[in-house]
């Protein structure tokens, strides 16, 4: 049986915990739209998931194990609070 879901692994914990506080803290998010680089750094990503993240690339996240949900949210987070687009609400 092939599963259709795979739990992020271990080692992507970082990455997931960063794309979570991208999700959910209003100052992590502004810290990080101030100094992407930093915040990253800071929250002990790898120079591969930084750049990968500051270009916004879902399908190297999702490779290097982050939650896709978390990589939506994510990027839906930061859009809304860098005024770059209008976000319908329902």
């Amino acid at each position: 049986m092939t599963l259709h879901y795979r739990f992020p692994p271990a080692g992507a914990y970082r990455l997931n915990r960063c794309l979570h506080a991208l999700k959910s803290d209003d100052a992590f998010r502004d810290r990080y739209l101030a100094d992407p680089e930093g915040a990253a750094t800071a929250m002990g990503l790898s120079a591969d998931e930084g750049a990968a993240l500051r270009a916004g690339d879902r399908e190297a996240l999702v490779a290097r194990g982050a939650h896709p949900y978390l990589v939506f949210m994510a990027e839906l987070r930061l859009t809304m609070a860098g005024g770059t687009a209008e976000i319908e609400y329902f």
